[in-house]
């Protein structure tokens, strides 16, 4: 039987520091499937939180346990100090929907219009279309939008009841630069006043630009958590991109060499010890040419996470 619905929360808004969501101890299972395995997680205010993991990991579990739309077998999850379907924290939250669960007849405007009855205090149309970049499609129909201004539309809801907590889930599919950059630029505004951001994405660079913290997931448990320069730290060594006449079986037997890859005409090799490397394929190599060394990204540090528990 479902547990009775906590009926006490706090409406205040919360300070720095404050933990507004969490997962403690939280175990998921579809039958025989381990979703997620123990994990602890929390969601500070103020805070840009993304949270990472390949297909699979348990993301979108965490997720639906946060918005109430899933019980955990054991452990609680927490919004706001209390169960998340608690009717007073859903109308303080906020989450983007899915394309196939909007209605393809009605107008943007209409939409907005709509989503916005459900919050006591919701944002000004006009601003809801302003921040979602709106507001020349705001009398089109949602069903004649491109794949992009139906992702702005998404984002609009998912704001429109000016929420103190904000599930993002892949927000950028779709769009643009520019309308990926006018994004983020929203949503940083949003955290600005006050606001706190759940985002997931499988668009790294996005993670490294937005996000205060990162916690990586995989096979349902956290396996790293911190900054974005704290998760790219725990990869060590540097890319190593050049054209060079030596084999790629040549390359890898070079010391200090942990990966080599084609990369267009050129090849792109990570080390732990790239000042070694780079000499090495120097006095190997007089032709060598285009060599570039960079630090390894957050792209690297996660695949490092993620594919050594494989």
């Amino acid at each position: 039987m479902i547990a009775a619905i906590e009926q006490q929360t706090s409406t205040a808004v919360p300070t720095a520091n404050t933990i507004v969501a969490s997962l403690e101890g939280v175990n998921k299972n579809y039958e025989s499937i381990r979703a997620l395995r123990g994990v602890n997680f929390s969601v500070r205010a103020g805070e840009i939180v993304a949270l990472l993991g390949p297909n699979g990991a348990g993301k979108t579990t965490a997720v639906k346990l946060l918005l109430g739309l899933l019980e955990p077998n054991a452990g609680k999850a927490r919004v706001f100090g209390a169960d998340p379907r608690n009717p007073e924290n859903r109308t303080r939250t906020g989450a983007m929907l899915q394309v196939g669960r909007v209605p393809e007849t009605l107008r943007v405007r209409e939409h907005i219009d709509l989503f916005s009855t459900y919050y006591e205090n919701p944002m000004a149309a006009s601003d809801v279309l302003a921040a979602a970049g709106l507001e020349k499609i705001a009398d089109r129909k949602f069903g004649d939008l491109s794949g992009g201004q139906k992702q702005r539309v998404l984002f609009a809801l998912a704001i429109c009841g000016d929420p103190d907590l904000l599930f993002l889930d892949e927000p950028t599919a779709g769009l643009d630069v520019e309308a990926r950059r006018m994004l983020w630029e929203e949503i940083r505004k949003m955290v600005d006043r006050g606001k706190t951001v759940l985002l997931t994405t499988h668009y790294l660079q996005e993670a490294d630009a937005l996000a205060d913290r990162v916690a990586v997931i995989n096979q349902g448990e956290i396996v790293a958590e911190g900054t974005p320069s704290e998760i790219k730290a725990k990869t060590s060594g540097k890319k190593i991109r050049c054209i060079s006449s030596l084999s790629l079986s040549i390359l890898r037997q070079i010391p200090g060499v942990t990966d080599v890859k084609e990369d267009r005409e050129a090849v792109e090799i990570t080390s732990a010890e790239a000042e070694r490397v780079v000499r090495e394929l120097l006095a190997r190599d007089e032709n060598l040419s285009g060599l570039e060394v960079t630090s390894a990204g957050l792209e690297e540090a996660f695949l490092a996470l993620t594919q050594e528990r494989r």
